[in-house]
């Protein structure tokens, strides 16, 4: 009887480490189609008009150039999160608030602002804070803000988000993401109002002075007070502001 010789083994084979990035499953472009128009919805000045605001999902899947199916999950999600609502037999409905709800919002706002401007003394550079000045440059005793309403505006605007962005907390940018499409609507419907804005320019530059000084107290307390400011004027005024 003939012997065979035994098999030899063949040598082990390590796995080849290979940096290879996941393919994104179709349902990322959800998650796309959401952040999309979430951005597009926060920039929005759905307070300028009395007139709902819709949306159109057909225009919205061509303007993305993605199929109506992620359309309408990131659709479903806006809604579930409070930014719009689906009108039977009209469309999609970017959400607006009542005016108490607003009043809330605001009150809310000037709370998470307050804090900002709390961190802000204690953590940000002296060039940070003073470059907020910046945002005013173009306005004074010589070019008074209620004589350049929409421009002052949109610096009042860029104003009150730096703040937020100043403290670098992520957790106080988030939550005033939330609200910042209905509280900046309404910073711009009433900064129109000669009684605000007169007022409103000295508020900022004092505010400033405050975190310029380090005085955390003090640029905390002028933080929340020029916010419930306005909390106070729309709970007053607000059937007025269309």
């Amino acid at each position: 009887m003939s012997l065979r010789k035994p098999t030899k083994a063949l040598p082990h084979m390590a796995e080849a480490d290979i940096a290879i990035v996941r393919i994104a499953p179709e349902s990322s472009f959800k998650n796309k189609a959401y952040d999309a128009l979430k951005e597009a919805i926060l920039k929005m000045d759905i307070y300028s008009t009395p007139e709902p605001v819709m949306l159109d999902e057909r225009a919205l899947s061509e303007r993305l150039g993605v199929s109506r199916t992620p359309i309408r999950e990131a659709i479903a999600m806006l809604e579930q999160d409070g930014f719009v609502k689906t009108v039977p037999r009209r469309g999609i409905m970017v959400v607006r608030r009542t005016k108490s709800e607003i009043v809330d919002m605001i009150r809310a706002w000037a709370a998470l602002e307050s804090m900002a401007a709390r961190l802000i003394t204690t953590t940000a550079r002296k060039k940070d804070i003073t470059a907020l000045r910046d945002f005013f440059k173009d306005f004074g005793k010589d070019r008074l803000p209620e004589d350049h309403v929409e421009e002052y505006s949109k610096a009042n605007i860029a104003f009150h988000q730096a703040l937020i962005s100043l403290s670098e907390s992520p957790v106080l940018v988030d939550l005033t993401n939330d609200l910042l499409l209905h509280v900046r609507g309404y910073r711009q419907l009433t900064i129109g109002r000669k009684d605000r804005t007169a007022t409103s320019l000295p508020e900022h530059l004092a505010m400033i002075e405050a975190l310029e000084a380090r005085d955390t107290e003090l640029a905390e307390k002028r933080a929340r007070d020029h916010t419930l400011g306005l909390a106070a004027y729309v709970e007053a005024h607000g059937q007025e502001l269309f």
